[in-house]
């Protein structure tokens, strides 16, 4: 994985967000890194944190009431924070899509969803209807995905960037699929699916971004002999 090759969001600051006293003695993977899933991951016993979604998305705030309480538990807790945004994204084997595509059953999977420069989803081949593509789909997430039904019954060629890509299904459908699954997105693209003749799942943000944190911990966990686990605290978006 080499996060500089990828332009992220201005503040996403990919890699090694805060660091600890040295020692690992057990990871946790949360897809955010906020104060509850940090006192959860302290009250775990683990001092590690792999996250996709960081501590720096805005500017800086005073260090004052919930972010100065969310300072002071990393610190008490000895915590590190790992965080890897688009990068794994992206990843051909670890990252949130390429995990999506293959509990899915995609064929023939290839790079999708240029993002300056960069590929940040995957594409693959089917033969699920529209119908029970959704099925699926609801079995994977744990939640029904939301269908903007643009396109035909019949789903052959499937493109996943997972998070917030609704806004740029068009970009989705030129790429040539006629499916796109993603986590959410504005009210508008209802009519700019049908438009465009594409099927869209909204599987959620949180939903459909489980995936990447959770095997780069597993990884990091059996390569170093660690524990660890899953810290679940899904957004309902």
């Amino acid at each position: 994985m080499t996060p500089e090759r990828y332009r992220d969001y201005d503040r996403a600051r990919n890699g090694l967000q805060v660091e600890n006293r040295g020692q690992v003695c057990k990871i946790v993977a949360a897809v955010d890194a906020s104060l509850a899933t940090v006192r959860r991951a302290a009250a775990s016993g683990a001092n590690l944190m792999v996250v996709h979604h960081g501590l720096f998305w805005s500017e800086t705030r005073p260090w004052t009431g919930p972010r100065m309480a969310l300072i002071r538990a990393l610190l008490e807790a000895d915590m590190a924070v790992y965080s890897m945004h688009l990068p794994l994204d992206a990843h051909k084997t670890l990252g949130n899509a390429a995990q999506l595509a293959r509990l899915v059953g995609l064929r023939r999977l290839k790079p999708f969803f240029r993002h300056e420069g960069e590929f940040i989803g995957w594409q693959g081949e089917t033969t699920l209807s529209r119908e029970a593509l959704g099925r699926r789909l609801g079995e994977i997430l744990g939640r029904d995905p939301i269908l903007l039904a643009g396109g035909g019954s019949q789903c052959r060629k499937v493109g996943i960037c997972t998070g917030g890509a609704g806004a740029e299904l068009q970009q989705a459908a030129a790429e040539g699929v006629d499916t796109f699954i993603t986590g959410e997105g504005p009210h508008w693209t209802h009519a700019l699916a049908e438009e465009s003749a594409i099927n869209v799942f909204y599987g959620g943000h949180y939903a459909t971004e489980t995936f990447g944190v959770r095997a780069l911990a597993e990884k990091l966990a059996s390569k170093f002999g660690l524990p660890w686990e899953f810290i679940d605290h899904p957004s309902g978006l």
